[in-house]
């Protein structure tokens, strides 16, 4: 997108038919995308459905013309049998949104292999929600009532794929998550010479609530509450109360996809009830002198109350978590809600401070910019790929989601999403998948990660790629599969392991030769023993 003067780029949208893609298909080309019937004709549910793998929903506002297009013309009863499109009437159905379904019917999207991605949240979301550990939080009574067991994940990439799981569509409290936005919108009014000489950028190394600052007196980071709090003392200062509170939620509306965001008042007076530390920090602050001159300290304190009661659903925050991933512009609208500069600033904060006393961790184990909130809310962003959320309100001792954190873990040990796994590689080194590969390059990669650990005998590995969807059983261009390498090199342990998991003891390499070959081959007598034993074939000596 092209730079404004003022460092946000505008976004611009072709609306004129083209006869090519962006990657030279005709509209021939595309239209044979996708599949047809013996006609030639396509079927609009096909269409939709097609788009609908690659993470394009029908409710993508992106599509909303195409999809109009076809309600108008489907037949009205009497009339009965299905729609179907020639290439010329494809043509007419696409033509103001041409390039989403382009790119999604070539595969030329974030995550080519979105089903993929999809298979792996739907496992992961079934394999956490078995977790009950944790707690809800209790010092804010409202958020004590909520049921602890719901549990929602979704996810947005940076062109608009979404999909979720789960308890999607519940609205919950932003709390602390609201603490992003409210300082992006600090650097976007200020810039970050005035707003940090109000709040550090330092980690705390202490709780989300502790009564405590850096040696200057200010705040350690906004990602805590104190510096929150000094956030929402520079967010439109000349304006009223009502007007600031609006324009922070429509700020999430835009960054949301264009969806309204609720407020939740019962939340916001449970809160300003039991907020004494919040008050604390406020009067500490004041007496420190860190607040601009002029600001009315408990109407700052309202705010501040006010922005952590807002209400969304785990889509939204998902999709406000890709606008973050595409540098502050919002996939779905294509609205420049920030300038990169600020998100920059933005994510190396939740990166070093957004996971409250539990950042270095996170940092270390997840390596990714994230946020959580004690509504058991969980922002994970993957700059220049994907937003997600996670919604589980039992929360460990540091104030996060025990469950979004599981998430986060397993993802990237699937994924090469980590901030430095460009450094360690992915496939044969670690096991991991490119999830900005298409279909076949993440298999062969995985393919060959199997076989590099098992020649190594690495069981932790071949685990963590068996949770990764890796078949146990596959084979690379020679017919090799884990189960040769494993006995070629008697490592024991791993065999086991495999037989374990079903794999055949007898798979079939191109020059004829098993696993027991390569046992028998290379001298390792006890792995020949044990093959022999379950593939139910007579020991051959040893040469």
């Amino acid at each position: 997108m092209p730079a404004a003067k003022d460092g946000k780029r505008t976004a611009t949208r072709s609306r004129a038919p083209s006869t090519a893609g962006h990657g030279g298909e005709s509209r021939a080309d595309v239209f044979a995308c996708f599949a047809q019937d013996a006609s030639g004709r396509l079927s609009p549910d096909r269409l939709l459905k097609v788009l609908h793998e690659a993470g394009i929903l029908r409710d993508d506002p992106r599509i909303a013309e195409t999809v109009a297009h076809l309600d108008r013309v489907r037949p009205a009863p009497p009339v009965t049998g299905p729609l179907l499109l020639t290439a010329e009437e494809f043509t007419a159905a696409t033509r103001h949104n041409r390039g989403i379904i382009e790119r999604a019917a070539c595969g030329r999207l974030a995550v080519p292999d979105f089903p993929a991605l999809v298979a792996d949240l739907r496992r992961i979301h079934e394999e956490v929600r078995a977790d009950r550990s944790g707690a809800v939080a209790s010092y804010i009574p409202q958020l004590a009532r909520v049921d602890p067991d719901q549990f929602a994940i979704s996810v947005c990439t940076v062109d608009g794929q979404r999909f979720s799981i789960g308890d999607a569509d519940v609205n919950f409290c932003l709390q602390s998550v609201s603490k992003t936005v409210g300082y992006c919108l600090t650097l976007e009014e200020h810039g970050p010479d005035t707003v940090h000489r109000h709040v550090g950028r330092e980690p705390s190394g202490q709780g989300f609530n502790e009564l405590t600052f850096n040696k200057a007196g200010l705040p350690h980071n906004p990602m805590i509450n104190a510096g929150a709090i000094m956030s929402c003392a520079l967010i439109q200062r000349g304006l009223d109360a009502a007007d600031r509170f609006d324009f922070v939620a429509e700020t999430w509306k835009r960054l949301a996809g264009g969806r309204s965001v609720g407020f939740n008042n019962s939340v916001y007076l449970s809160e300003r009830n039991t907020a004494d530390r919040n008050f604390a920090l406020g009067y500490s602050m004041r007496e420190r002198g860190a607040f601009p001159p002029g600001t009315d300290l408990l109407a700052t304190l309202e705010f501040y109350i006010q922005c952590c009661s807002i209400e969304v659903d785990a889509r939204q925050l998902a999709v406000a978590a890709a606008s973050l991933a595409n540098a502050g512009v919002c996939p779905l609208t294509e609205d420049p809600v920030f300038s990169s500069q600020t998100v920059r600033h933005c994510l190396s904060l939740m990166s070093s401070c957004g996971m409250y006393d539990f950042s270095g961790e996170f940092a270390f184990t997840i390596g990714l910019p994230a946020k959580s909130g004690v509504s058991g809310a969980l922002m994970l962003v993957v700059p220049q790929l994907m937003g997600i959320a996670i919604w589980s309100p039992r929360l460990d001792g540091h104030g996060n989601s025990v469950r979004g954190t599981e998430v986060c873990r397993r993802l990237v040990d699937c994924y090469n999403v980590h901030t430095y796994d460009l450094l360690t590689g992915t496939g044969a080194e670690t096991g991991k998948r490119d999830p900005r590969l298409k279909r076949h390059q993440s298999a062969t990669e995985g393919i060959v990660g199997l076989c590099f650990a098992a020649s190594r005998g690495d069981v932790n590995e071949i685990r963590r790629l068996a949770a990764c969807n890796v078949p146990l059983d596959a084979a690379d261009y020679d017919g090799r599969t884990a189960l040769h390498l494993a006995a070629a090199e008697g490592h024991r342990g791993l065999v086991e392991y495999l037989l374990a998991k079903g794999v055949d003891p007898r798979p079939v390499d191109r020059w004829g030769g098993t696993p027991l070959d390569d046992a028998n081959r290379s001298g390792h007598r006890d792995v020949a023993r044990l093959l022999a034993e379950v593939a139910g074939t007579p020991r051959r000596p040893a040469p």
